[in-house]
Formats: structure tokens, sequence, C-alpha cells
């Protein structure tokens, strides 16, 4: 009986500080970046990319987007991308790439990054973060929903000014529909009907 209130307890204690962790991911502070640059690198994609704030090169992860993949090293994700978008897998890797090269050009002039410093995991040796991008006051992750390039999808975090992420998100998906409904980007070679998506 005291072993099993032991492990009661014990369990109890380990559920306690995991609850404790994850208030404290959720109410880190956004830390803004300014004047950041994009990086060239191998790994780079329409939603991942590497920057340059200062001294300091980060691996970035947009919040609340997801661009197609330009490889097929995450075959899964391109088959999933391929279904939501409604076109075939090599349509889904070349919108990855336009998306990839979309990015570099919006990114050539300075920019600011908003991040809680969260960890977005990924494949490589350093760790990336989720972020928000802004140039010229204007949200990458909109840029890209807007272009046809990415999709709504990911984490949603309550914004920095403050906005519900909930109702960001609502906004990107409307900003999708539209893209969906001008056959922009990605969804130019769309077989989807609008009242399938």
């Amino acid at each position: 009986m005291q072993s099993r209130l032991w492990h009661a307890t014990a369990v109890m204690l380990c559920l306690s500080v995991i609850a404790a962790d994850g208030d404290a991911t959720e109410r880190k502070k956004w830390i803004t970046l300014s004047d950041c640059r994009y990086v060239d690198a191998q790994d780079n994609d329409g939603d991942s990319f590497r920057v340059r704030c200062g001294a300091k090169e980060l691996n970035l992860r947009l919040y609340f987007v997801d661009a197609p993949e330009t490889k097929m090293r995450y075959g899964d994700r391109v088959l999933e991308q391929s279904k939501h978008f409604g076109v075939t897998l090599d349509e889904a890797l070349r919108a990855g790439d336009k998306a990839k090269i979309r990015v570099r050009e919006i990114l050539q002039g300075p920019f600011s990054v908003h991040t809680r410093e969260a960890t977005a995991g990924g494949g490589g040796k350093e760790p990336r973060y989720y972020a928000l991008i802004e140039i010229g006051g204007k949200p990458l992750a909109e840029i890209l929903v807007a272009e046809g390039l990415a999709r709504t999808k990911g984490i949603f975090p309550n914004l920095p000014s403050g906005e519900k992420g909930k109702a960001y998100k609502a906004r990107l998906e409307a900003l999708e529909d539209e893209a969906h409904q001008k056959r922009l980007g990605v969804w130019a070679n769309s077989t989807m009907a609008k009242a399938q998506k």
C-alpha cells in the first residue's frame, strides 16, 4: 500500500513539474530583434530559414504557416501538402522551391523578428526557433499565404500586439481562401474545388 502511495505521489509530482514547465513556455515574453538579414543556407525553405540579427545567427521557423517542402526528405509531409492544395507531388515540390525563392526576395532588406525563443524542432544540429517576421510593417506569413505559397497551419500563439492567435489564424485562413479562389501560387494547378477545401 505504501509503495502505491509513493508511486502515485511521484507521478503527481512529475505531472505538476511538466505542467509548470508548459505554463512557463506560454508565459515567455516576446522579444524583438531588429535590422535582421536573410542568410543563404542549404536547408532554407519557405517557412524555415537562417537569419542574422546583429552578431547572432539563428534558424527560424515561422509561426502560423506551412510552406510546401522543397525535397522528398519528408515524403509524408509532401504527400499531405499535395492533398491539401490538390496538386501532384511534383507540383507541391515546385511550389516549395517558389516559396523559398520568394522568401529570399522578400527578405533582401532589413526586417524584424519577433520570437519567444520557443524551439521548433527540426533535423539540424542547431536549435530552430519559432518566430514572426515583419518587413516594411507587413507580416511575412500574410504575404506567403496571400500569394498562395503557404497554408495556414502550425502553432498559433497570441501576437506581440495582443491580438489573439485564433483571430489571427482566422484572418490568414481568409487570405488562403482568397488565394485559392484567385488560383494564386500553388493553387494555380489545384484540382480541388473551392467547396471541398
